[in-house]
């Protein structure tokens, strides 16, 4: 008996992954299964190498030989593994733990005193660690109990995000229409609050419903004279403040484990369907051109339904392709007469290249097509030092975009980077910007934008964002 209970005491694997072998599968064990006996076989072994999955260069090999070869005191499942290195269920470790007693009922059964005495020395030897584990797990208990208790939901996580910008007009021209700017160089402040509701009903899908409040103004200098204004910006264009409003609508879920789908039902944007945007400067940056912008050139969908999926033929090959309208609710115009749809094959690595090919098209309405956009994007990472851009063609016109990215800049999480670029329009833009993470809820980021419009005179402006996630 004194075998047993040194190959129980040799090693952590006892109270931890060897009893969790006796269980049935914590990814699948609930009450009703338990109390099924016909839910799941267990297989009885004889011999350690009866189990598949366990070799004789493991560490707790020999302590898992000697308890099923010498003591009977371990089961296999159906498909003969023992699968060691996943957690076990509280259900897994009662049953487990029975095995091993019923061994030691019968050995104290034909035991001698001796045995008896060692098991009692034990018992008052370790009898201060089991009190301290006997604390903890009640402890746990009663954390687990009052988060259920006080949850928000079972199933939707509640998140937060605002986005306050203040904005310095240190040089004003003219704005992207060539109109004079130089009576608009004070400064603004203007912010974006959102408030995120994910549900997810499988572990694997996501329910999102969003509420928004913006007070962006189209006609403020930067928004006018920068092209495509501030990233962190959206909603209403008239500069009304506190205009809460549903912003967000879509439901997305995998189809096996190559597809996944997206269905929305409003503000969906041609890069919502999209793995990835490739250039490094799409979230750090401040302004919007570093999206890039070419994404919402033709800004056709979006206020009604869009569908789009994603297919990856392999690990690093990825297709993806949405369909927007912007009028679905109108029943006079139907969700096939204003439309964009997107299709982009991507190239993702862990390594060196991340690429894309984008095709974009779409209508407007009453018949009237659209230019399509063909485009490419190429990202090179060299460990902490990217460098991204794009070019893209929209019947001859030309858009483009390149600059340089430093992930973990000066501090973990902090990251600077620096682009420039062209749009459809022949408007150039440059920014230059250092994200600083002042924790993991707050990050500021200050930002220097310039931009030479086509028909008028140069801008630039400097910019202090401050976001706040919760």
């Amino acid at each position: 008996m004194s075998n047993l209970w040194n190959a129980l005491l040799a090693s952590p694997f006892v109270v931890g992954t060897v009893l969790s072998s006796t269980g049935i599968a914590a990814e699948t064990v609930s009450v009703d299964a338990l109390s099924n006996s016909d839910s799941i076989q267990l297989a009885q072994v004889t011999s350690v190498s009866e189990l598949s999955d366990v070799l004789p260069s493991d560490w707790a090999y020999t302590a898992l030989q000697r308890l099923v070869e010498e003591y009977g005191c371990i089961e296999g499942y159906p498909d003969r593994s023992f699968r060691g290195n996943r957690a076990m269920t509280r259900y897994e470790f009662a049953a487990g733990l029975n095995a091993c007693l019923d061994v030691i009922v019968q050995l104290i059964d034909g035991g001698s005193p001796d045995d008896l005495e060692t098991i009692r020395r034990l018992q008052e030897e370790f009898a201060a660690e089991l009190a301290t584990i006997r604390g903890r797990v009640d402890t746990l208990e009663a954390d687990v109990a009052e988060l259920e208790a006080n949850q928000f939901s079972t199933t939707t996580k509640l998140k937060g995000q605002l986005d306050a910008h203040l904005v310095v007009p240190f040089e004003t021209g003219d704005d992207l229409d060539g109109n004079d700017l130089e009576d608009t160089d004070e400064p603004t402040f203007e912010y974006r609050a959102r408030l995120n509701f994910d549900t997810s009903f499988t572990g694997e899908d996501r329910l999102r419903i969003r509420l928004q409040a913006s007070d962006r103004n189209d006609n403020s200098a930067v928004n006018a004279g920068f092209p495509g204004g501030l990233a962190s910006q959206s909603g209403p264009q008239d500069g009304s403040e506190d205009n809460l409003g549903l912003d967000d609508v879509y439901y997305s879920f995998p189809i096996g484990s190559r597809i996944s789908a997206i269905i929305s039902a409003n503000s969906t944007v041609s890069d919502d369907f999209v793995t990835s945007t490739i250039v490094p400067f799409d979230g750090p940056s401040v302004g919007d051109f570093g999206g890039p912008i070419f994404y919402d050139q033709l800004n056709i969908g979006g206020e009604s339904l869009g569908v789009g999926f994603n297919v990856a033929f392999t690990d690093n090959i990825i297709l993806d392709a949405g369909y927007a309208t912007g009028r679905g609710q109108d029943s006079t115009k139907g969700i096939f007469d204003e439309y964009e749809y997107i299709v982009q094959l991507n190239y993702l690595s862990d390594g060196l290249i991340d690429a894309a090919v984008t095709y974009m098209d779409g209508e407007e309405g009453d018949g009237n097509g659209t230019d399509g956009i063909i485009a490419g994007l190429l990202n090179l990472d060299f460990g902490g030092f990217e460098v991204g851009g794009y070019f893209a063609d929209q019947d001859g016109d030309e858009s483009w975009m390149g600059g340089v990215a430093f992930t973990d800049f000066l501090g973990t999480g902090s990251s600077a980077g620096a682009y420039i670029g062209e749009d459809f329009d022949d408007n150039l833009a440059v920014e230059g910007y250092y994200s600083i993470e002042v924790n993991e809820f707050w990050s500021l980021t200050p930002a220097v934008l310039f931009s030479d419009p086509d028909d008028g005179d140069e801008n630039i402006f400097g910019v202090i964002r401050s976001t706040f996630s919760f």
